[in-house]
């Protein structure tokens, strides 16, 4: 077990020192990279999905076409490739910093693809642009997290950078989640889509602005080059043999927790936006709650979160997060009964905190996790791990709530999936509570000072 994750004897800082590293340029670099890695996220997600339901398309439907968010999934399998090859042309501006780019730029016009066809060309060419969309973003995430890992200079300041990125991405997530549902009210979804794919200059200028990392380099050098049979093996298999022969059998241990963790926050996120379409609460009652309870619960959420992770340790931190997440999944079902704008609010208000506070305990118990010269793939394997069954399952989520509507009536459908979807987050929190007991026997604290 890595001692990284339950830092005890970690140097605090004060107040004034953390304050100090806010203005560090890299900071405010990794928050506009955490925005440009959150943009298009929930626009091949939930809400596409609220864009289909507006369209009329059936809940089955939106289920399934969600499995384009599989690429964020699947990432690992070409993060070698990120890990160890230039990109032509770009590649001038580092290895990291090139693939950002390109990838920004793909984003950008996927989402214009998205609006140019629209709902009326059928599901299959938007669906297929949404697909273009979210395999540029998986593959922007995989550098945007090697770079926040390889420019930290300490596990301190990667804790700083890993909740800038975490601000930056539910900045992006409240954009992709309101903003454009309240524009959507008034110019249009297709018109919206492409002011989202303009906001990808945010991303543009940030990657522009940033510096290659070289932490890595002194490690790559020594490795052979892709194409030759020994570097092969090195980039495909190697990051999984140095994950396993530090962590042993307890790593499968932890990506089966981790792998576990968000199925609360995943499974049912296609069904979000047409719950409340199916409500009939109005595009700008939705934009206006997220907005306002959900922009300060969010930054709450972040702000107790890292401070959490600090003082109480990442293990404890994630099994509060959890057991939050399965919370605030499960207060949906409230709506079903009392849809008005205070319980719509609280309800909202508890779902954005618990997110962001388990989303930044996540993160960075899975970047301790990473060993130089594989960053790019091991992270890609964490997260992976931690999206692939959640994004497989939430693929079934209109099914099942349709599948429920004659024995219970549609809202009773989704009150019903939404508390069974919460309870998905016992198993995860009793096996983080087994890791933390078992890394605390790897590394013991050291005993006090005499005197």
């Amino acid at each position: 077990m890595t001692a990284n994750a339950n830092s005890g004897a970690r140097r605090k800082r004060t107040a004034l020192a953390v304050l100090k590293e806010l203005r560090k340029p890299k900071v405010a670099v990794m928050l506009a990279l955490g925005f440009s890695s959150g943009l298009p996220f929930l626009l091949t997600a939930n809400t596409f999905g609220y864009w289909l339901r507006d369209a009329g398309t059936s809940l089955t439907a939106i289920g399934f076409i969600s499995w384009v968010g599989l690429a964020y999934s699947l990432k690992v399998f070409w993060s070698p490739v990120v890990d160890r090859v230039d990109v032509p042309l770009l590649g001038r501006l580092g290895r990291r910093r090139g693939w950002m780019l390109l990838t920004q730029l793909l984003v950008a016009a996927g989402l214009i693809g998205m609006s140019a066809v629209g709902t009326a060309g059928g599901l299959a060419p938007i669906g297929a642009f949404a697909l273009v969309t979210a395999f540029a973003s998986a593959t922007q995430d995989i550098n945007i997290d090697a770079w926040r890992i390889e420019a930290a200079d300490d596990s301190d300041e990667l804790g700083l950078l890993t909740s800038a990125y975490q601000l930056g991405y539910r900045i992006a997530l409240l954009v992709t989640d309101a903003l454009i549902i309240a524009a959507a009210a008034q110019i249009g979804w297709r018109l919206s889509y492409v002011s989202m794919a303009a906001l990808m200059a945010v991303g543009v200028g940030a990657t522009l602005l940033a510096f290659e990392p070289g932490r890595a380099d002194a490690v790559l050098h020594d490795k052979a080059p892709l194409w030759t049979p020994r570097g092969f093996f090195d980039a495909v298999v190697g990051p999984f043999v140095d994950f396993f022969a530090k962590h042993k059998w307890v790593g499968a241990l932890m990506l089966l927790a981790v792998a576990l963790y968000r199925l609360p926050d995943f499974v049912m996120g296609p069904m979000y936006n047409p719950y409340y379409h199916d409500l009939g609460l109005s595009k700008d009652t939705v934009a206006l709650v997220r907005g306002s309870m959900g922009l300060i619960a969010t930054f709450a959420g972040i702000a107790l979160g890292g401070l959490s992770s600090i003082r109480l340790g990442v293990f404890r931190s994630l099994m509060i997060g959890v057991l939050l997440e399965g919370l605030g999944t499960s207060a949906f079902a409230i709506l079903a009964l009392h849809a008005d704008m205070p319980t719509f609010a609280s309800v909202m208000a508890l779902d954005s905190f618990a997110q962001a506070f388990a989303g930044v305990a996540l993160v960075a118990y899975m970047s301790s996790l990473t060993s130089l010269g594989y960053t790019a793939t091991q992270y890609a394997l964490l997260s992976s791990t931690y999206a692939l069954l959640g994004k497989f399952l939430k693929g079934f989520s209109g099914a099942t709530v349709e599948a429920l509507t004659p024995s219970h009536g549609l809202l009773g459908a989704y009150a019903t999936a939404f508390v069974g979807t919460g309870l998905m987050a016992i198993p995860p929190a009793l096996l983080f509570l087994l890791l933390s007991r078992l890394n605390r026997r790897a590394d013991p604290e050291p005993p006090a000072a005499a005197g």
